[in-house]
């Protein structure tokens, strides 16, 4: 495993995989013998983030990317499916809504704007449906709340109790989704 130390007047010592390698944030006080055995107390959250890196890069790299005509594919299924979402949850959540855009986005899943216009990524089209209906929830509820304070979250939950375990799926495969994105 690859540990990269990385100093700074921070207080505490902070640890973060990525692409495959550990970054140790710590202080400039930390000594040599303090990173390793924080590294060791943490070695099973490190050993479960770089296994779960190796699964999205596999995932990632079976599916390869997507072409022009598959894009257009899903936007046209966007089109169709993820509107008849936002007019199922709106009334839920008390909400009216402007324009809905499908996109086709390397980054984003959704986004209102300040209008109350929607913006979603064609990818979401391959997800779960119950992720689908997670981020256009999420995004109703901003209509209500434009942040992400606990207000907000509580918006969420009560029209749409299961958010967490669908915001996780998303968290852990969408980066593999969304790297299938071309051009």
């Amino acid at each position: 495993m690859k540990v990269r130390v990385i100093r700074s007047g921070r207080k505490t010592i902070g640890l973060e995989v990525r692409d495959g390698e550990v970054l140790v944030r710590a202080p400039y006080f930390a000594t040599e013998a303090h990173i390793r055995q924080c590294l060791e107390e943490h070695a099973g959250w490190i050993d479960r983030q770089l296994a779960k890196a190796r699964q999205q890069k596999a995932e990632a790299g079976t599916d390869g990317p997507l072409t022009r005509e598959q894009l257009n594919a899903l936007a046209d299924r966007a089109v169709k499916y993820i509107p008849e979402r936002v007019r199922y949850y709106a009334p839920k959540i008390g909400v009216t809504y402007g324009r809905i855009t499908i996109r086709n986005q390397k980054t984003r899943w959704g986004s209102c704007s300040a209008k109350g216009n929607l913006n979603f990524n064609c990818l979401l089209m391959l997800t779960p449906p119950e992720v689908i209906d997670a981020v256009v929830v999420h995004e109703l509820c901003h209509r209500k709340q434009m942040n992400h304070s606990q207000a907000f979250y509580a918006e969420i939950l009560k029209v749409f109790p299961d958010y967490q375990k669908w915001n996780k799926w998303l968290k852990d495969h969408g980066g593999a989704i969304l790297k299938r994105m071309t051009g």
